[in-house]
Parts: structure tokens; sequence; C-alpha cells
């Protein structure tokens, strides 16, 4: 397993980082405590869930699993805040009043009594920046969180940020959580370079584009995506996600993924291993997360921690999909990004 700096903390993690999102839901508890006992004796030592997810119970599974396991200090443990946590006005977003809260309700469930990254999981184009910045400030000073991280910022608000905590001395950003992978490069126009500039980690989310650019997802011969769509596979990440992943599903990113596939196969890869490694070895990237829903997703993850791109392979994926362009949105999460891929 390689390791890398964690930004400019001085914090060294492993190159792929665990993703929790499936446990507690599509993954039972028992079978996510198996997958991150298996990825840390595989030396994965970085963990990224969110208390949004499945209502808080994945925190549950991630705190129970390093409760049995003893070795919630041998790895970096990180959660997020934003979404709704319950039916109220407050329950939900990034203001003082519900940072607090949520900090509070993620060490429960955790089993743990400080959070070593605690990421804004969108930010607010309506809270003022100080606001978030001098609560997170406060939980740092408190010992409850050791550091913060944005997720799906643009460029311009994480510069705000980091210029806001440069003025009032509040703790800054050390890492930012993008949607990246080959079928959506566009954080390398100005998202990777600010990172690179201030030392910020960069920590991808879908790097296999949801499962796309691992062949989840073909078109039987059809050449259209909406017989991908009218087809969708029992138990997918699109059948089970609704509109918003399906608009992901495009004619231009599928046929990239179908070359993707050939390319892989040429390799003695999969096509879920070779698009990981891409991401993983693109410049600028710390570690992308992983979100496996079986053990056999996870073993085909680890296989390639220690292989690296070779620059023939990294040209020959430039050649499907430019640097810097989109062949399929994962922006259609937040609400600040206004372009449209077609």
């Amino acid at each position: 397993m390689e390791y890398r700096p964690l930004g400019r903390t001085g914090v060294m993690v492993s190159s792929l980082c665990l993703g929790a999102m499936n446990f507690g839901g599509v993954t039972t508890a028992e079978d996510g405590i198996a997958m991150i006992d298996r990825a840390l004796d595989a030396g994965i030592n970085f963990i990224d869930t969110a208390n949004v997810y499945n209502a808080g119970e994945s925190e549950k599974v991630v705190g129970k699993a390093l409760q049995a396991n003893g070795k919630r200090d041998s790895i970096v443990l990180a959660t997020k805040v934003n979404g709704a946590m319950g039916s109220g006005l407050n329950d939900r977003g990034i203001s003082r009043y519900h940072i607090i809260k949520a900090c509070e309700d993620s060490l429960r469930r955790l089993q743990t009594d400080h959070i070593d990254l605690y990421q804004l999981h969108r930010p607010s184009l309506t809270i003022p920046q100080d606001e978030t910045l001098r609560a997170l400030d406060d939980l740092v000073r408190a010992g409850k969180v050791r550091y913060i991280g944005s997720s799906t910022f643009p460029a311009w608000m994480l510069m705000e940020g980091l210029a806001t905590s440069q003025q009032l001395n509040l703790v800054r950003f050390i890492s930012e959580q993008p949607p990246y992978n080959l079928l959506d490069r566009r954080i390398e126009n100005e998202l990777v370079p600010l990172c690179q500039k201030y030392d910020i980690a960069i920590l991808p989310w879908s790097p296999l584009a949801g499962g796309i650019l691992a062949g989840r997802y073909s078109a039987n011969g059809t050449g259209t995506a909406s017989a991908v769509k009218e087809n969708l596979p029992e138990g997918s990440r699109a059948k089970r996600s609704g509109a918003q992943f399906q608009d992901r599903l495009t004619e231009r990113g599928l046929d990239v993924a179908e070359q993707v596939g050939a390319l892989a196969s040429e390799r003695g890869l999969k096509s879920s291993q070779f698009a990981l490694l891409w991401c993983k070895d693109q410049p600028g990237i710390t570690a992308p997360i992983i979100g496996p829903r079986t053990m056999g997703h996870l073993e085909d993850a680890l296989a390639i921690a220690d292989k690296k791109l070779e620059d023939a392979d990294r040209a020959a994926l430039d050649s499907l999909v430019h640097p810097g362009t989109a062949v399929a949105d994962f922006h259609n999460s937040n609400e600040w990004m206004k372009a449209r891929v077609y």
C-alpha cells in the first residue's frame, strides 16, 4: 500500500480511502464490518463516511467495527455534515447551530471522542463562510475535530474559505472531496491547480462513475442511453438512485466506458481497476474514495493499490476524454454548477 501526505498536515494516509456509504444500507452491518477489517488488514488507514449515509447507520457500522477491532487510533476517520438528519428546519445545513449538534451526534454514533477529518458535505450559497468556519474552529479547539475539509465546493468558494481563515485566524480547509472520474474531468481546470498550489488534499468521490466505468451498464448493442435506462440491472446504483444518477448515463459516457473496458482487458485488468488506477495516479490526487457494496468490489480495488499508471496508458485514456472536459455530469448533485453535459 502506498501512503501519501494528507495535504500539508504531515498525516500520512493510504492512497485508497474506504468509503462507507453503502454500509448499514444496501450492505448489511455485518458485511460492512467484515470489509472494514479486510481493508485495514490490507493497509488502508483512511475511512470516510457521512452522517446522512443511511440516516446515520453508516457511522454506527464504522463505530462498531472500530470498537470491535480496537484499531480506532490506527486510522484517519473522516465524516461529513450538511444533509438533513431530521424533519426540522434546522436539522440540516452548515450553520453553527447544526454543525455543533451534528458533530456531537456523529461522535456518539462513531463511538469516538474525536473526528480526524470533519468535512462540509456541500457548500452553502447563503451562509457566510465566517459563520461556518468559526463553528468548525471551535470544534477543533475543543479537541472534538482534528482537521476540516470541504466536499464538492467550487474553486472560488474554496479559495474564499482559505482567505477567510487567514484573515480571521481560523482553522483552514486541508482537503476537498470532489466528484472526479474519467467521464467528468472538469475539476482539472481550476480546482486541481488551486489545491496543488495551496497543498490541499484531493479525495475524489465516484472514481468509477457510480459503476459506469466498471461496465455495470451496457447498451446491449443498441448504442443508446435510453435503452440502458429502460433495462437497468436490479440492485444497481442507477436503479436505486433515480433520475439524478440516471441523467449521468449518456451515450458518450457509455461509449467511453466500453472503450475503457477493452483497454483494461488488454492489460489484464478489469474495467473498474483500470478506471480506479487512472484516478489514483492523476496529478494532485491524494486518495480516491472507493465505495464497495460487496467484498468482491473491495478485493478488486485492493488489487491495484500497489500498481502505477503507465504514461502510455494515461495518454490512451486522455484520447477518450480530453483533460478538463466531461461526457457525463457528476456535478449535478449540487446547486452551483450551471453547465450541462450533452
